[in-house]
């Protein structure tokens, strides 16, 4: 009994992932197509109103390890507005590719 207990469990686990997987299991729209309808509106700040400090990367470092050790406390920012400060610090290069050995602007956040 307890076999095909076991059986029958295992047959109606597999048949509800086989049934997720292809139909799923969240209502779809009408039409199919689903809206997105979302609006970003940026904010450039002046290049000279971002106070910043100079710092060679070392091995290991990333631009928020290097700027909340610089601040002894955690990122008072966002992560993205620390990204648009840096890029704005450091035009056509990208945080995620910072060289170690070199010297990037950072931006202060400690005032």
């Amino acid at each position: 009994m307890k076999t095909l207990f076991g059986i029958l469990l295992s047959i109606l686990i597999i048949y509800v992932i086989y049934f997720d997987l292809t139909v799923g299991t969240l209502p779809a729209p009408a039409n199919g197509q689903v809206e997105a309808n979302a609006t970003k509106t940026k904010i450039q700040k002046p290049d000279a109103a971002i106070p910043s400090f100079s710092e060679k990367v070392k091995p290991g470092e990333t631009v928020i390890s290097i700027v909340e050790h610089r601040l002894g406390k955690p990122l008072p920012v966002s992560i993205s507005e620390l990204i648009e400060d840096f890029q704005a610090l450091n035009p056509g290069k990208s945080p995620e590719k910072i060289q170690i050995g070199s010297t990037y602007h950072f931006p202060d956040y400690s005032h």
